[in-house]
């Protein structure tokens, strides 16, 4: 489902499954910030599977606007709605978000700037000094996420304090070059992109923003975190060798 001109200058990537709740107020606002931009856009969804009405609602929101809603079936996970998305959006920067908007979409100029200036990828940073946090997160899993975010800088050496952040902006060039070497596809993700771009020898800048947590989030902290650590490991293990020139291992696929 289509709805495409020429190559826009940024795709706005959003992963949304059975979030007919969230997305509409998100594309809206999206809408209605975009609409004074000087630059060309779209929005790229990609409903995981949904069995609610996510796609039917995102089409009409979005009826008269540059748009493409990609569909997974089955169910794919995140990882992979997300790494779809960023492959087959045509802008020439891609801005991935998660779909409850929970980083407002105007902070989207600050990863731009950051790309005009000469970044390949630029990532929304909570932990940053000029972060603000307008509505916090459960004080546990603000908790579990600062001691995730150590452990991954300790494991996997990339020097990035807030990997996991839905707010991420990548040229078309870096989209590129990370994708063909992802290999895992569970919920630490990013850890492994930013693992690769480093890797690859690309400038990743990281940028304080304004968040602001929604409930609604699909993460069991308790079920999903041993699964991360572990694919932090994982990371670790798979990408030993990763570096610039080194061809991809085949396991990703488009």
């Amino acid at each position: 489902m289509s709805e495409q001109q020429s190559q826009p200058y940024l795709s706005i990537v959003i992963p949304a499954y059975n979030e007919e709740k969230r997305l509409p107020p998100s594309l809206h606002a999206i809408l209605e910030y975009m609409a004074g931009r000087d630059y060309s856009w779209d929005i790229v969804i990609i409903d995981d599977g949904s069995t609610d009405a996510t796609s039917a609602l995102a089409a009409e929101i979005l009826r008269g606007v540059d748009h493409t809603i990609l569909r997974n079936e089955p169910n794919q996970g995140k990882a992979r709605s997300v790494r779809r998305g960023l492959l087959e959006s045509s802008g020439e920067i891609a801005l991935f978000t998660d779909s409850d908007l929970s980083t407002p979409i105007d902070e989207a100029e600050k990863l731009l700037g950051a790309i005009a200036d000469g970044a390949d990828v630029a990532i929304a940073n909570r932990q940053l000094r000029g972060s603000v946090i307008e509505v916090h997160q459960p004080w546990y899993r603000e908790f579990a996420g600062r001691a995730f975010g150590t452990l991954n800088r300790l494991l996997l050496g990339h020097g990035i304090q807030d990997t996991q952040c839905g707010f991420k902006a990548f040229t078309r060039a870096a989209i590129e070059a990370i994708a063909p070497h992802q290999q895992l596809f569970g919920w630490a993700f990013d850890a492994e992109m930013m693992l690769i771009a480093r890797r690859l020898g690309l400038r990743i800048d990281q940028l304080p923003v304004r968040w602001i947590d929604a409930p609604g989030t699909k993460v069991n902290m308790f079920v999903d975190g041993p699964k991360m650590v572990i694919d932090l490991l994982r990371i670790r293990w798979v990408h030993r060798g990763l570096r610039p020139g080194t061809a991809a291992a085949g396991g990703g696929g488009r």
